[in-house]
C-alpha cells in the first residue's frame, strides 16, 4: 500500500493525546456561552420583548458555569486547556487559576444585575440597536481575558471587551454620548497599540508568548541578573494597563465618559472594565515579571497615591451624582494599585479583595444612581433632595454602599484597606499607608455630600423642604422588581463580605499566592517535571 512505508510519527511530542476531562471544558464555558448568546440576541434584535429573555438566560448560563469553574479550580488547582491539542507554548492556552476564575465570576454576577436591570431601562430602540448582543459579547472578552494564559489572548480579549463596550457607549446616539465615546475610544486606542508594541517586543525576546513560558524564562533572567534591556517593554506594560486601569495621569477619560450612557451601561463599565487592566498589572508585574514589578515599585507607588488622592478630589467636586461615582471608580484604581506596588503576599491578596469588592460596590452605586434619577427626575446634586422621604429603605441602601466604598466597616470596603494599610506598613511604604487612610476620608465626604444633598434635604435646591414633586417616574416603574433585585442582590453581597470575610480572604489569598509562586501555574501548563 502506498502508505505502508510512511515513518511513524510520535504525536505525543507535539500535541495533547489524551482526552481532556468533561470538568476540564469548564475553562472555555463562558466564552462559548456568551459568543451564542449574543448571537442569538444579535438574530432576535428586532424583537425586543424577546431580547431581555435571551440574554437573561444566557447571562444565568454564565454565572453557573463561572460558578462551576471556580468549585473546580478549587479542588484541583490550575486547570488548563490547550487549543488544538497542541502542547504549550505552541497551542493558545486557557488557563484558570483561583484568580482569574473568582474574578470571572464576580464580573458574571454583576452582568447578570445589569442585563436585569436594563430590562426597565432600556428602551426599545436601545435593544434593537444591541443593548444585549453587546452586554453579552463584552462578557466573550472579560471572561476570555481572566482565563486566557495567553499575553497576546490578552490584547484579543481587550479587543473584543472594547468593541463592545464602544458600542454600549454610543447606545442612543445623543450628542453628550457621541463626546463621551470619542474621548475613551482616543485613550484606549492609545494603550491598545502600546500593549501591542509591548507584546510584540516580548516575542521578540522570547519566542513566546504563553505566559507560563514566559514566567520560566524570565525568572531565568533574572536568576542571571539580565533583565534591563525588558525595562522598557515593563514601562509600555505599565502605561498601556494604566490607562485601561484610568490610573494618574491617564484617567481624565473616564469621568468624561461614564456619565453619559445609560445608567445600565455605566453600572457594567464601572464594575468591570477598569479592573481587567488592574488584572493585566497583576498578571505582567507579579507572574511574569516580577523583577520589573521591583524595579518600577516606586513609580507604582507614586502612581497610587496620586491616583487616590485625585480620585477623592475630584469626587469632592463634582455637581452630578454619576460624576462622582466616576471619581470614586479611580479612588479604587489606586488602592488596587497600592497593593501591586507593595508586592507583598498580603499586599496582592488586598489588591485582589479590592478588585472584587469594587466590582460589587461601583455596580451597585450607579444601579443606584439610576433609581435617583428615576425618583428625582436627575442626577445632578442641585435638582434632587428628599428622596429620604419618598423611600427611606432605598436611602438605607444607598448609605450602607456609602460606607462600603469608602471602607468603613462592616461592610466589604473595610477588609481590603485594612489589608492594604498593614501591607503598606510593613513594608515601609507609609506614605502608601496614609494615602489609603486619607482617600478614604476624601471618599467618605464625597459620598456623604450626595446623600446629604439627594436624601437628607427636604427637596431641590431652592425650594421649600417638602414642596417639590418627588416621583417623576411611573410607579409601576419604579416598582418594578428588575430595578431592586440587582440592586439588593449586590447590596446583600456587600454586606454578606463584610460581616463573613473569611471565604474570601482565603480565596483571595490563595489568588496572591498563585501569581507570587507560579510554580503551580506553570506545571498545569507543561506538566510535571
Amino acid at each position: 500500500m502506498a502508505g505502508s512505508n510512511a515513518p511513524h510519527v510520535d504525536l505525543s511530542q507535539a500535541m495533547t493525546t489524551a482526552p481532556v476531562s468533561a470538568a476540564d471544558w469548564l475553562i472555555v464555558a463562558p466564552s462559548i456561552i456568551t459568543i451564542l448568546g449574543g448571537t442569538i440576541a444579535l438574530m432576535a434584535r428586532k424583537n425586543t420583548d424577546a431580547q431581555p429573555k435571551v440574554a437573561m438566560l444566557f447571562l444565568t448560563l454564565l454565572v453557573g458555569a463561572n460558578g462551576a469553574l471556580l468549585l473546580h479550580v478549587l479542588q484541583k488547582g490550575v486547570v488548563t486547556m490547550v487549543m488544538g491539542n497542541w502542547l504549550p507554548p505552541f497551542g493558545i492556552a486557557f488557563t484558570a487559576d483561583a484568580l482569574g476564575a473568582s474574578l470571572s465570576l464576580i464580573a458574571s454576577i454583576v452582568a447578570w444585575c445589569a442585563g436585569l436591570y436594563g430590562a426597565v431601562t432600556i428602551d426599545g430602540t436601545g435593544r434593537r440597536y444591541g443593548f444585549y448582543p453587546f452586554l453579552l459579547l463584552l462578557m466573550t472578552g472579560v471572561s476570555g481575558a481572566f482565563l486566557t494564559g495567553d499575553i497576546f489572548n490578552l490584547y484579543v480579549w481587550f479587543e473584543v471587551l472594547l468593541i463592545s463596550s464602544y458600542g454600549l457607549l454610543v447606545l442612543g446616539n445623543d450628542r453628550i454620548q457621541l463626546d463621551g465615546t470619542v474621548k475613551y475610544g482616543i485613550l484606549n486606542l492609545i494603550g491598545t497599540n502600546l500593549f501591542l508594541i509591548a507584546t510584540g517586543l516580548l516575542y521578540g525576546h522570547f519566542g513566546t508568548l504563553n505566559m507560563a513560558d514566559i514566567a520560566m524564562k524570565m525568572r531565568e533572567l533574572e536568576a542571571g541578573g539580565s533583565v534591563g534591556p525588558l525595562a522598557a517593554v515593563a514601562a509600555l506594560y505599565f502605561l498601556a494597563f494604566a490607562m485601561k486601569a484610568a490610573a494618574f495621569p491617564v484617567n481624565f477619560w473616564l469621568p468624561a465618559s461614564y456619565h453619559t450612557p445609560n445608567v445600565a451601561v455605566s453600572a457594567v463599565f464601572a464594575g468591570l472594565l477598569t479592573k481587567v487592566g488592574v488584572y493585566a498589572l497583576i498578571r505582567v508585574f507579579v507572574l511574569i515579571m516580577p523583577g520589573a514589578r521591583d524595579y518600577f515599585a516606586d513609580l507604582i507607588a507614586v502612581v497610587a497615591i496620586l491616583t487616590m488622592i485625585t480620585g477623592g478630589l475630584g469626587a469632592l467636586a463634582q455637581a452630578e451624582v454619576r460624576r462622582v461615582f466616576g471619581y470614586l471608580v479611580i479612588v479604587g484604581i489606586g488602592a488596587m494599585l497600592a497593593g501591586i506596588a507593595v508586592g507583598s503576599l498580603q499586599g496582592v491578596a488586598g489588591a485582589i479583595f479590592y478588585a472584587i469588592h469594587s466590582i460589587i460596590v461601583m455596580t451597585a452605586l450607579y444601579l443606584a444612581a439610576g433609581i435617583m434619577q428615576l425618583m428625582g427626575g436627575s442626577t445632578a446634586l442641585r435638582k434632587l433632595g428628599g428622596l429620604y422621604g419618598a423611600n427611606p429603605y432605598f436611602a438605607g441602601v444607598f448609605l450602607v454602599l456609602g460606607f462600603a466604598v469608602a471602607g468603613l466597616p462592616p461592610f466589604s470596603g473595610f477588609w481590603p484597606k485594612l489589608m492594604l494599610v498593614e501591607a503598606s506598613i510593613d513594608a515601609g511604604r507609609t506614605w502608601v499607608a496614609f494615602a489609603i487612610l486619607a482617600s478614604g476620608f476624601l471618599t467618605t465626604l464625597a459620598i456623604g455630600r450626595v446623600w446629604i444633598y439627594s436624601f437628607w434635604r427636604g427637596g431641590p435646591e431652592g425650594v421649600a423642604d417638602g414642596c417639590a414633586p418627588i416621583r417623576l417616574a411611573p410607579a409601576a416603574e419604579l416598582s418594578s422588581p428588575a430595578l431592586w433585585v440587582p440592586l439588593l442582590l449586590l447590596t446583600g453581597l456587600v454586606i454578606y463580605l463584610g460581616l463573613q470575610p473569611e471565604a474570601l480572604l482565603q480565596l483571595v489569598q490563595r489568588g496572591a499566592e498563585g501569581v507570587i509562586d507560579p510554580s503551580a501555574y506553570i506545571r498545569s501548563v507543561f506538566g510535571e517535571p
